[in-house]
C-alpha cells in the first residue's frame, strides 16, 4: 500500500471522526453532559491531529491542536459547555471540516475566520467565557457529601471516606433494572394493514423481563360489536437496561396506528439526580505500606477488577476516583453502594465496550454496483427459467419445479443480502444539515434550532447521496422564508427561537422525510400576486390553496423582495422538485399561516428492485407496484355506481372509493371499460386518499428489477420505470401518484400516451 492510499484512509476516516465530533457537540448543546459524550468528542479532535501531523498537514494540526486544548478545559471540569461556549465549538467543527476538505482537495479556507476562531478558543481556555457564559446554567442539586476535600498530607495521602458497615456484608447489592410502564393501545388501522399485536409484544418482551396487563374495559357487547374495530389495549411492565427509544423502535412501523405512551415507573425518573458520595470501604492495615506515584492523568486507565488493596496503595490516585465516580453513581443508583475500584472498573469495562465497534471492511463503491447488477440479471433469468418450465411441464409436480422453488428463495435472499449492504442511515446527511441551519441564521440574525429523529433510518446510497442538495434548498428556504426576526416572533407571543425539524421514517416501502418549521407559514396572498406578475397564472384564476401552494416550485419563483447569497433567484424550489422526482419520489406542502410549514419528501427506499402485481391492461403489461396496493377486489355490478359525466364510485364495505380506468388515464383505450369484466385494485396514495384502480387481469406477484425508461427512452406521464419479465417481455412500472392525479383533473399528456410510444 503506497502513501497516497494510506492518505485515502486517512481522510475517509476524518470523514467519521467529523461526523462523531458534530454528533457529540449537538448533544451536548442539548444538554447532555455524559463524560463519554465529551470523551467522544475530544477523541474526534485528538485523532485528526494525530493523523494530519503524520501527513505534514501543519495548518490542520495547528487549528486541531487549539480546539483540542479547549475540550480538554471542558473534560477536566474547568470550563462549563453551555450555549454560549458550544457555539464557538460548533464554528470551529465547521472550520476543521473545511480544513480538512482543503487538505484532501487541495482547495483553501477563510484564513481570516481561522485566525478569529483560533483567538475565541484560545480565550475560552484561558478562562476568558464569553459573558452569557459568566452565570453558569444551573447544575443538579451537588452531593450532599460535598464537603471541602481535606488537604493532603505531608506524605502525600488524603482522608478517604469510609463506612464500617460495609464490612458487615460481603454481598454486593443487586442491580435493579429501570422499570417502564407502557400503554399500548392499537388503532383499527393496525391490523387493517396487516399488523398483528401480539408480534409487537413477543418482540418487546424480548428487551427484559415483562408483565403484561390487556386492558378489555373498551369491549361492547357482541350486538354493538364491529369485527373491523380495535378493543383492547394492553398495560405492560418492563424491566430493561436497553432504553426508552430501543421500547419505541419496537413499535416503529406502526407508530401511526396505535396510541403508544412509554414512561419510567414510580420514581426511577428521578434516577439522574445527583446522589451523596458513598462510603469507600479499604483494608486500614494497609496504610501502613509506601504510596506508589501517581500517574498523569492522561494516561492512567483501570485496566480490569482491581482489589481495594491495589487501590488503597495509591491514595491520590484513589480519591480522583472517588471523585469521579459520584456523578456516574447518581446516574446509576443501584451501584452507588460499591466499592470504589469495582466501579472504577466496571465504568472502564463498559467505555471499552462502548467503543468497540463491529468489525467492517471497506469496498469500493463500484464493486457494489457491479454485484447488484448481475443480481439483478440474476433475478431476470431466474424468472425467465421459472417462465419456461411452466410453459413445458404440466403437472407442476416435478422434481424441476421443487428445485426452482428454492432457486427463487435463495435468489431473494441474496438480493436481499446485497441491497442491505448500500443501505445507509440518513444520519450524515443530517448532520450535514446543521451546518447549513447555523450559516443561515447568522445571516439573517435568526435563531434557529434544529431538531433531527429519525437518523438511523437506513435508505439505499444512490438516494442518500441524492439527497444532500435538496435537503440544502428547503433548509435555507425554510430559515429565510419561513421563519421570522426573532422581533415578529415575540409580537406574535412565539418563542424568539425558531425550530426546524428534519424528520426521517419509513412508510409503506419508502422513505418519509419531513421538515417542518413553526414561521410564518406561506403568504398565499403573495405567492398569487407574484404568480400572476410572473404570468404564470390569469389574475382571475380559481386556485385552491394546495395549488397555490405548489406555484412555488415553479423555475424562476420566488417571493423575496430583493436578491442576496441566500435567496431571490427563484432556482432553489424548483431544484428541490425535479431532485425528488428524478428519484422517483414525490413532494407535498401543508401551510397553516401563523403556525409553520411542512413540506413531506417521499422516496424509494431502493432504486434497483420493488415487488410488484403484475397485471394487463387493454393487452399491455403493466406491474403495480405492491406497497401502494391495499386490497383487491372483484366489482360486482350493485357495487358501481355513476356520478358526473363520466365519473365512477365503487361501494367498499358501506364507503364510496373513485374508480379510475388505467387503460382509459394511459390512452390504452377510447371507451371507459366494463367495471365487472375487471379487477379492481385498491390503492393508497401520497395526498390523494384512496382509489380503485380497474385492470383487466391480475397475472401474479413478482419481484421485478427497476430499469430506468428515461435513460433509456424518455419519460412517459404515469409510467415511474420499466423491467424486464421472465419471458424477455418489457413490462411498465406505474406511477400510481400520477395515475391518482389524473383522476382528479390533472390529466397527462395526450401526446405522450403509450399506444404511441410502443
Amino acid at each position: 500500500m503506497d502513501m497516497n492510499e494510506i492518505k485515502e484512509i486517512f481522510f475517509q476516516e476524518c470523514e467519521e471522526q467529523l461526523a462523531e465530533l458534530e454528533s457529540g457537540l449537538l448533544k451536548l448543546n442539548d444538554g447532555d453532559r455524559d463524560p463519554e459524550t465529551v470523551n467522544a468528542v475530544f477523541r474526534a479532535v485528538h485523532s485528526i491531529k494525530g493523523g494530519a501531523g503524520a501527513f505534514g498537514l501543519d495548518d490542520l494540526v495547528s487549528f486541531a491542536h487549539v480546539f483540542e486544548t479547549t475540550l480538554d478545559c471542558v473534560r477536566s471540569n474547568r470550563l462549563e459547555p453551555n450555549q454560549e461556549v458550544l457555539k464557538v465549538m460548533l464554528r470551529s467543527a465547521d472550520v476543521l471540516a473545511d480544513l480538512t476538505n482543503a487538505a484532501r482537495d487541495g482547495g483553501s479556507v477563510d484564513e481570516a475566520r481561522s485566525r478569529q476562531l483560533i483567538k475565541e478558543l484560545e480565550a475560552l481556555a484561558n478562562g476568558e467565557v464569553p459573558q452569557a457564559a459568566a452565570e453558569p446554567a444551573p447544575k443538579a442539586a451537588p452531593p450532599a457529601a460535598a464537603a471541602p476535600v481535606p488537604p493532603l498530607n505531608e506524605e502525600g495521602f488524603q482522608p478517604v471516606a469510609f463506612s464500617f458497615e460495609e464490612f458487615e456484608t460481603g454481598e454486593e447489592p443487586a442491580i435493579d433494572l429501570p422499570t417502564y410502564e407502557i400503554l399500548f393501545r392499537p388503532k383499527s388501522d393496525l391490523y387493517a394493514k396487516g399488523n398483528d399485536a401480539t408480534l409487537l409484544l413477543r418482540d418487546l418482551s424480548r428487551l427484559g423481563e415483562m408483565s403484561i396487563h390487556c386492558d378489555m374495559d373498551g369491549l361492547p357487547a357482541l350486538d354493538r360489536m364491529n369485527p373491523e374495530a380495535a378493543y383492547f389495549a394492553w398495560k405492560i411492565s418492563l424491566k430493561t437496561d436497553k432504553g426508552e427509544e430501543a421500547i419505541r423502535s419496537v413499535f416503529e412501523f406502526a407508530e401511526w396506528d396505535c396510541e403508544l405512551e412509554v414512561m419510567l415507573a414510580g420514581d426511577q425518573a428521578q434516577a439522574h439526580e445527583e446522589l451523596p458520595m458513598q462510603p469507600v470501604p479499604f483494608d486500614l492495615s494497609m496504610l501502613d505500606e509506601e504510596p506508589r506515584a501517581s500517574v498523569e492523568e492522561e494516561d492512567r486507565t483501570v485496566a480490569g477488577e482491581r482489589d481495594i488493596r491495589e487501590l488503597a496503595g495509591s491514595a491520590a490516585e484513589a480519591t480522583s476516583n472517588v471523585v469521579q465516580m459520584t456523578p456516574s453513581a447518581a446516574r446509576v443508583p443501584a451501584e452507588s453502594g460499591r466499592s470504589a475500584a469495582s466501579a472504577a472498573a466496571q465504568s472502564a469495562a463498559s467505555q471499552q465496550a462502548a467503543s468497540a465497534a463491529t468489525p467492517t471492511i471497506r469496498v469500493d463503491l463500484d464493486r457494489v454496483d457491479r454485484l447488484i447488477n448481475l443480481v439483478g440479471e440474476l433475478v431476470i433469468n431466474q424468472a425467465m427459467l421459472s417462465q419456461s418450465v411452466i410453459e413445458n411441464d404440466t403437472n407442476g409436480t416435478s422434481s424441476i419445479n421443487m428445485g426452482l422453488e428454492e432457486l427463487q428463495q435463495l435468489t431473494r435472499e441474496i438480493q436481499d443480502s446485497v441491497m442491505a449492504i448500500r443501505a445507509q442511515p440518513v444520519k450524515p446527511v443530517f448532520q450535514r444539515m446543521s451546518r447549513i441551519v447555523r450559516e443561515i441564521a447568522d445571516m439573517t440574525g435568526k435563531s434557529v434550532r434544529l431538531v433531527t429523529e429519525g437518523e438511523n433510518t437506513e435508505v439505499d446510497k444512490t438516494v442518500i447521496d441524492k439527497l444532500a442538495e435538496p435537503l440544502t434548498h428547503m433548509i435555507r428556504n425554510a430559515v429565510d422564508h419561513g421563519l421570522e426576526t426573532p422581533e415578529k416572533r415575540i409580537a406574535a407571543g412565539k418563542n424568539p427561537e425558531g425550530t426546524v425539524r428534519l424528520t426521517a421514517k419509513h412508510r409503506s416501502g419508502r422513505i418519509v422525510i419531513e421538515l417542518a418549521d413553526d414561521g410564518a407559514g406561506i403568504n398565499r396572498e403573495k405567492v398569487r400576486q407574484k404568480a400572476i406578475d410572473n404570468d404564470l397564472i390569469a389574475a382571475d384564476a380559481n386556485l385552491s390553496d394546495e395549488e397555490i401552494d405548489n406555484l412555488i416550485f415553479h423555475a424562476g419563483f420566488s417571493t423575496a423582495d430583493k436578491i442576496s447569497d441566500i435567496s431571490g433567484r427563484g432556482v432553489g424550489m424548483d431544484v428541490v422538485k425535479r431532485s425528488i422526482q428524478a428519484l422517483g419520489g414525490r413532494i407535498n406542502i401543508s401551510s397553516k399561516p401563523g403556525q409553520g410549514s411542512i413540506f413531506t419528501m417521499s422516496l424509494p427506499l431502493t432504486l434497483a428492485v420493488l415487488d410488484g402485481m403484475v397485471v394487463t391492461v387493454a393487452n399491455q403489461t403493466l406491474v403495480v407496484p405492491l406497497t401502494a396496493i391495499v386490497e383487491t377486489l372483484q366489482p360486482e355490478a350493485s357495487a358501481i355506481h355513476s356520478f358526473g359525466a363520466n365519473q365512477r364510485l365503487i361501494s367498499i364495505r358501506n364507503s364510496f372509493c373513485p374508480l379510475v380506468d388505467v387503460g382509459r388515464i394511459l390512452n390504452f383505450r377510447a371507451t371507459q371499460a366494463n367495471p365487472v369484466d375487471g379487477v379492481a385494485l385498491l390503492v393508497e396514495s401520497e395526498g390523494g386518499g384512496q382509489r380503485a384502480l380497474m385492470v383487466d387481469a391480475i397475472q401474479g406477484q413478482r419481484q421485478v428489477v427497476i430499469k430506468s425508461l428515461e435513460a433509456n427512452y424518455t419519460h412517459v406521464p404515469g409510467i415511474a420505470a420499466a423491467t424486464i419479465l421472465g419471458d424477455g417481455r418489457v413490462a411498465l412500472i406505474l406511477d400510481v401518484d400520477a395515475i391518482v392525479a389524473a383522476s382528479r383533473g390533472q390529466s397527462l399528456k395526450p401526446e405522450m400516451s403509450l399506444a404511441a410510444a410502443g
